[in-house]
């Protein structure tokens, strides 16, 4: 049973202590992180949100504080009243911020008893997801999850400090809005009050900030939940938090470098870095051609490299019918990696293929030449003429997919990232930022056999391509922008489109009528056509930032209560069914045949 709190008052946290609070007297209040007996000594690890101090119970001091010690377990809850001192130099924890001083107790309030725990707070035992998210108000306890949280508010208020010095206002923006058909699939709220109809979550405040410029506040942003029913991976969530920011008039060299001085300022406060500017910029065309990918990681090289023209006209059927296909023939060369088994490089052909790739070519460099079951399939001059082209020498191993660009891209990109941290060639402690500009405006997706917006539908395109959007509407760039950190997508952004006819033509080449763009959208191109200004803007992820900064693995690190891969909360069992009473209520019925 717990005692109560009666007038007791916290006058420190336990992790604050240190020698200038030296015959101090002061009130604690915390878990029992350990508790050690040694003989007439009692001692325990007081810890809470700031650390970790330790309390010494002496018989001779206070006997009925030592008695209650006595049977105190790990994650009771207690107050301890006593008198700060110096521990003897021998007995300094230099592990511990508190380290050179301990609390020698007066008196002990047991407030809270706590049961045998489903798992361990202090060791290393490695625990299972499903467990740790089932009981995660006990996961929370770690030192090292509250310090993530710790940081991720200190973040989120630099962030805002920032962004008011810079003339931002942060403008809450609706949660129940409109669902729309572009983007990932939205959640979906029935409304009670009107039968048969629905809001949405939002995915983004996007048309929400561009109005807020046409309304003339002309610099918002907001930290700001959002929500899109998409499949899971480990840096993403069903509900996550973006840093969304929008302003009117921007040039984009002032919008680099306002987010440039925001990422500056975030890493200085969360992790005392020091970030170099201005950060690199790729084109996007730049960024697939050197790596793959249009998030490049850009902290190692092992770059692909274009063999098309060399083995163009070569016998090995594979390359030269991927060619007149339409395709093209990369490759990657791994240095030092001619000694891979064959089982070894079988493993690398399967990765391949997980990005539907067909196969994986391969060459081994060697003092006497090249070592390949495709070898005899080229000249030796065409030979020599591969491995110049990707600088090959002895011992490397040049690995090739022939496909479609898209397809060879996709492959190598992912099995260059692979074989980066196969090789140890990525340095874990650097941090390698670069905006990728110049997308596309649109791609074509063979499924839905139209174009889509590679980013979203008000998007502007570049002025000078604006001409080519109703007969080559492929080859329009987007005036859009991605910041990458370390090959992951922080955020994106453009210029947004702030004209009604552009607005109206784009939606045109989407596939849209103008009768289902304005049921949709009417409410923006009315808009547009009430004196809106040039506007722009970015959505940072805050919750991948946090993790990057953080340095863990997975967003769900940072993050209180974070969902599964399945989308579930096994804490509380959501989501759930509800009654029959709800349903009618909505004027739902499930159906689940």
């Amino acid at each position: 049973m717990g005692e109560a709190l009666g007038e007791l008052r916290r006058t420190h946290f336990c992790g604050e202590l240190r020698r200038a609070q030296a015959q101090q007297p002061v009130i604690l209040m915390g878990w029992v992180h350990r508790r050690r007996d040694h003989g007439g000594l009692i001692f325990i690890d007081l810890r809470d949100r700031e650390g970790i101090v330790q309390v010494v119970f002496n018989p001779q001091v206070a006997a009925e504080a030592h008695a209650k010690a006595s049977r105190l377990r790990n994650e009771y809850v207690v107050a301890v009243t006593g008198t700060v001192i110096e521990r003897p130099p021998g007995a300094v924890n230099p592990n511990l911020p508190t380290g050179e001083v301990e609390v020698v107790a007066s008196s002990l309030t047991i407030l809270s008893e706590a049961n045998p725990l489903p798992f361990t707070l202090d060791g290393d035992e490695e625990v299972s997801e499903t467990l740790r998210f089932k009981y995660r108000y006990l996961d929370l306890r770690r030192p090292s999850l509250q310090q993530n949280l710790i940081v991720r508010h200190r973040v989120a208020k630099a962030v805002r400090d920032y962004m008011d010095a810079h003339g931002f206002l942060e403008i809450e923006t609706p949660f129940l809005i409109r669902s729309t058909p572009e983007g990932a699939r939205d959640y979906l709220v029935p409304s009670r009050v009107n039968p048969g109809q629905f809001y949405a979550l939002p995915q983004s405040p996007q048309y929400f900030k561009q109005l807020l410029m046409i309304a003339g506040f002309d610099r918002y942003f907001q930290i700001v939940r959002c929500f899109r029913d998409e499949d899971l991976r480990a840096d993403r969530q069903p509900e996550f938090t973006q840093i969304d920011i929008e302003l009117s008039f921007p040039q984009v060299e002032d919008l680099f470098a306002l987010i440039e001085g925001l990422m500056v300022r975030v890493f200085k406060v969360g992790r005392d870095l020091d970030i170099p500017t201005p950060f690199p910029r790729v084109t996007y065309a730049e960024a697939m051609e050197r790596f793959g990918k249009d998030a490049p990681d850009l902290r190692f090289g092992l770059e692909l490299c274009d063999v098309t023209p060399l083995v163009r006209d070569s016998e090995f059927a594979i390359f030269r019918q991927a060619i007149e296909a339409g395709g093209q023939v990369k490759g990657l060369n791994a240095k030092g990696c001619a000694g891979y088994s064959r089982r070894e490089v079988d493993d690398l052909g399967a990765f391949v293929k997980l990005f539907r790739a067909k196969g994986l070519a391969w060459m081994k460099v060697t003092e006497d030449g090249v070592q390949s079951p495709i070898a005899r399939f080229f000249a030796d001059s065409a030979l020599q003429a591969i491995v110049r082209q990707m600088a090959g020498e002895p011992g490397d191993l040049l690995l090739f997919v022939a496909d479609k660009p898209e397809v060879v891209a996709d492959a190598l990109g992912n099995l260059r990232v692979h074989l980066g941290e196969r090789l140890g060639l990525i340095p874990s402690d650097a941090l390698s930022f670069v905006w990728v500009v110049d997308f596309p405006l649109l791609e074509y997706s063979e499924e839905e056999r139209r174009y889509v917006a590679k980013h979203h539908p008000f998007t502007a395109p570049r002025d000078e391509d604006l001409s080519l959007l109703q007969t080559d509407p492929g080859s329009v760039r987007a005036q859009a922008y991605d910041l990458v950190l370390n090959g992951r997508e922080l955020g994106g952004g453009s210029i947004r489109i702030h004209r009604r006819e552009v607005q109206e033509l784009m939606f045109q080449v989407l596939g849209l009528s103008k009768n289902e763009a304005y049921d949709q959208f009417g409410f923006l191109m009315d808009a547009l056509e009430l004196g809106a200004p040039p506007h722009g803007g970015i959505a940072l992820g805050f919750d991948r930032l946090m993790m990057l900064l953080l340095g863990v693995p997975s967003i769900r690190d940072t993050i209180a209560f974070p969902k599964t891969q399945k989308a579930t909360c096994l804490m509380t069992n959501a989501p759930a069914p509800v009654d029959a009473r709800q349903l009618r209520e909505l004027h739902l019925k499930v159906d689940l045949d």
